[in-house]
């Protein structure tokens, strides 16, 4: 059986299967790529890249409804959110489309002294690898491939072994875009490859750098097979993001973007407020209104208008995050509510009285799992927000201002929300410190991740 797979987390029924590249095929994209990087890179002017990737942002908005379809097949995702992925995926394309000549153009350099005239030239490096999670197909593949192809770097994508349809479909997006604009071919190729195979195209002269978004084993492993060949890698990974509540005057509302913070994506996204840290003058009443909220979602059809929770991704998923629950309630933490769980159909659970000594404190629940903290002064709030081996993003919420910036000059993380969440944008850099990562992702900084800043001095 091949690894690459179609199987509904709604059913169980495995929908279709996608047969593994042989190695021939694998070298043969890494060559078709590599060719292609060799003349596009030195005559496709940034006007053709642009116009390509518009295309490529026009195709996924034209084709939405069967693109969100083909992901609520694979992983679940309830439709609506699904339509909401593909519009942001087509979104970000269109973002560097829009910017990327800008922030490609060459930068002068101020001489201290002597005559002449000195500038930055940002060149392309050459083919890169991306390797995708299954959480957020699109948007993921839009992130990474968007910014580095309008760079005139060439992309081989790997997706993830349980989303080949959606994989294959950006392929054709892709393939499309290039016919119709009459464009250069292999610009970007989709490869269905073992992990054996990926460390031969990671050790390949050919590829220049890595991007990596997956869990922290994952990380590692292609962290260290890029060093051994001293490849550029970019690493966006896990994370255990802190949700802090010091003040509010709506506690309704805040209620309400802790639920949506926990639960988007069916609990299953790396930045996901997942601990909720309160000060104690708002605990008892938060913990009231929250464990209500949550339970009042209920797991259901996520092919179905409105529904705000769907399945867990997989078999494998559900198995992990109920061991996850069951160790933690053995451990002593205090289950405020759970539900039964029905297949990969998983009810929201909270968790209190969690400890620095058991497991819980430091995992990452990848699913509708929270845990809730009591604090007593914004001091310890930031203190246990600190105490994880993860810093990706974070959410304060207080009426204060002058607190708001206060606390998230001290949080150790790549990005903080204040009083808002769901507020990713194509503008804004998406990545974090600690074990979630290095690198950026979206914004202008993501287009400097894989380019040769080539410094070129006149006299």
């Amino acid at each position: 059986m091949s690894s690459y797979a179609v199987t509904n987390p709604s059913t169980g029924e495995t929908v279709r299967e996608y047969d593994t590249f042989t190695d021939q095929e694998v070298d043969a994209a890494i060559s078709n790529t590599h060719n292609t990087y060799r003349d596009w890179s030195r005559t496709a002017p940034i006007e053709a890249r642009t116009a390509l990737i518009a295309r490529v942002a026009a195709l996924h908005t034209e084709r939405r409804e069967q693109l969100a379809e083909i992901i609520v097949r694979e992983m679940g995702k309830p439709l609506d959110q699904a339509l909401v992925e593909v519009d942001f995926a087509a979104a970000i394309y269109q973002y560097y489309a829009d910017n990327g000549a800008g922030f490609l153009a060459d930068e002068p350099i101020q001489l201290a002294e002597g005559t002449g005239s000195a500038f930055i030239r940002r060149a392309p490096l050459g083919v890169l690898l991306g390797i995708m999670p299954w959480n957020f197909p699109y948007y993921q593949v839009a992130r990474f491939a968007g910014p580095n192809i309008v760079a005139g770097n060439t992309v081989l994508l790997k997706h993830a072994p349980q989303c080949p349809e959606s994989a294959a479909a950006i392929a054709q997006i892709f393939d499309d875009a290039e016919a119709e604009l009459g464009a250069h071919e292999y610009v970007y190729a989709n490869i269905y490859a073992t992990n054996e195979q990926i460390a031969t195209v990671i050790a390949d002269p050919r590829v220049q750098g890595i991007s990596v978004t997956g869990s922290e084993r994952a990380g590692a492993a292609v962290a260290e097979l890029a060093g051994k060949h001293l490849k550029k890698v970019v690493l966006e990974l896990g994370g255990s993001d802190p949700f802090l509540l010091l003040s509010t005057e709506n506690l309704d509302a805040v209620v309400q973007d802790a639920v949506n913070a926990r639960l988007d994506n069916n609990g299953q996204a790396c930045n996901a407020a997942k601990r909720f840290i309160i000060i104690d003058s708002l605990y008892e009443a938060f913990i009231e209104k929250f464990t209500q909220a949550m339970t009042k979602v209920q797991p259901t059809d996520p092919m179905a208008e409105g529904t705000q929770l769907g399945p867990l991704s997989s078999e494998a998923a559900t198995s992990r995050l109920k061991e996850q629950l069951e160790r933690a309630r053995s451990q002593g933490a205090t289950v405020l509510t759970s539900g039964e769980i029905s297949g990969n159909f998983f009810p929201p659970a909270v968790l209190a009285d969690v400890r620095p000594e058991m497991d819980a404190y430091h995992e990452e629940f990848f699913g509708p799992v929270a845990t809730v903290y009591k604090v007593s002064s914004e001091e310890e709030a930031v203190s246990l927000a600190n105490d994880t081996p993860f810093g990706l993003g974070s959410y304060v919420y207080t009426t204060d201002q002058e607190q708001a910036l206060r606390v998230a000059d001290a949080l150790e993380a790549g990005m903080v929300w204040i009083n808002l969440v769901l507020g990713d944008a194509a503008e804004l850099p998406f990545g974090g410190v600690k074990r979630s990562g290095s690198g950026r992702e979206l914004g202008r900084f993501a287009i400097e991740e894989f380019v040769n800043k080539k410094m070129i001095r006149t006299a």
